[in-house]
């Protein structure tokens, strides 16, 4: 995504160090949970202790920020919740500062130490693979996506042949890389569909793009990196969505894939819901006679949000049982419950809840437990308890960060 900057930046940066260091409390991987937040108004990292009995977030006090090389926006973890890689932009309030992909080393008390920068011209998402093993970005109007394999403590090393350029359908414009998401190589260990059963020994990279309103489907070489587009038909090289394609996310058991429509029109204010011809997904629809891992719309799609709603960013929750979707343009987070059997949605009772203002990202803890929302606007994250079994969400006392938090990540 686009970021916003202000001329006060530079003030607020030295404020906000000077809020972090005031702060501190004890952390402890083995009881508690992290929550990572950067923000544009400080640029500098936030990390906050997660009670998970309780829910309740203390800060940590992270001498000096600690800064950022840049104005921050997305944000993931590794696998092993061990580094933490965030796109940067470079601002003139901000000395010293790039574009590109900072990296942060997570320590064992919770605190991040900044090691180094990969530039790059335009990321506006990335995203990881399961193993920990490939960084892939998308480099929005470009049209491009850049993958980076990832070495030791956390080194990034671009691939042969990155970035990769989109391709797009005879007659359409330039594409813009707006949002991706990869399929898994690990399956969740329990509590899901897929427990239990072997794990794909393929991977796929699900590319959406928002000018030509298409999901592109990528094979992943797990030796080098390397992107191989597949085709959806002869003329269209990418499943068709709806209108301005802004969020991707995938289930954790390999069956489906989702597509948050922003934009406006018949297929705009929507979810697009596309089935995956896996080997745990041949019998979900006619069209998955083998598990080529095309894609296939669910019967439904696209289903239908509130209009204004904006729903872009997105995460289906640690066993693939429910998407949750953050509204932009109401500032809610909606919630469906995923059909196991053909992938369909069904909204949740007591949801679309209320966020913040200027709901920005989402990130779910990996027992299933615990949501969180960045509000950009309020300077907030929203939190909000999962209630396993049924879905809901229950909200919880907001987190108060420093001003225009843009990205959350926790562990």
């Amino acid at each position: 995504m686009r970021t916003r900057f202000t001329w006060i930046l530079a003030v607020l940066a030295l404020v906000s160090i000077g809020v972090v260091m005031a702060c501190s409390t004890k952390y402890s991987s083995s009881s508690n949970g992290l929550v990572i937040v950067p923000t544009q108004g400080g640029a500098v990292m936030e990390t906050f202790s997660l009670d998970l009995s309780s829910g309740r977030a203390s800060q940590i006090n992270n001498v000096n920020g600690p800064p950022i090389n840049g104005v921050p926006t997305s944000l993931i973890l590794d696998p092993a919740g061990a580094f933490a890689y965030l796109i940067i932009y470079q601002n003139p309030a901000v000395a010293g500062s790039a574009t590109g992909i900072e990296t942060f080393q997570v320590a064992s008390d919770g605190k991040l130490t900044p090691i180094g920068t990969t530039p790059l011209t335009n990321p506006v998402a990335l995203t990881i693979d399961s193993a920990g093993k490939f960084l892939f970005v998308a480099n929005g109007s470009e049209g491009t996506v850049s993958v980076f394999s990832i070495g030791s403590n956390a080194s990034l090393s671009e691939v042969t042949n990155s970035p990769f350029l989109l391709q797009f359908p005879v007659g359409g414009q330039n594409p813009n890389a707006s949002a991706l998401a990869v399929t898994p190589t690990v399956f969740p260990i329990s509590f899901a569909a897929c427990s239990g059963q072997t794990v794909p020994t393929t991977e796929n990279l699900y590319v959406a793009d928002s000018v030509n309103y298409a999901l592109l489907n990528y094979s992943v070489d797990l030796s080098t990196g390397a992107l191989t587009l597949t085709r959806y038909s002869t003329p269209l090289p990418g499943i068709p969505t709806g209108t301005t394609p802004s969020g991707v996310a995938v289930d954790p058991c390999n069956r489906f894939v989702y597509v948050a429509n922003a934009g406006p029109g018949s297929n705009g204010n929507s979810v697009s819901a596309y089935s995956i011809c896996s080997t745990v997904n041949l019998n979900s629809q006619p069209p998955c006679q083998s598990p080529d891992y095309s894609l296939h719309p669910i019967t439904g799609s696209p289903f239908a949000v509130s209009p204004g709603d904006g729903p872009g960013p997105m995460a289906v929750d640690p066993y693939g049982n429910y998407l949750y979707v953050v509204d932009t343009g109401s500032s809610q987070v909606s919630g469906y419950r995923i059909s196991p059997t053909n992938g369909s949605l069904t909204a949740i009772p007591g949801t679309p809840v209320a966020t913040n203002a200027g709901p920005n990202s989402i990130a779910i803890r990996s027992d299933d437990t615990w949501l969180f929302v960045a509000n950009f606007t309020s300077a907030t994250l929203s939190q909000y308890a999962i209630t396993p079994a049924s879905g809901t969400l229950t909200s919880q006392p907001p987190i108060t960060t420093l001003n225009q938090p843009t990205g959350v990540a926790v562990k």
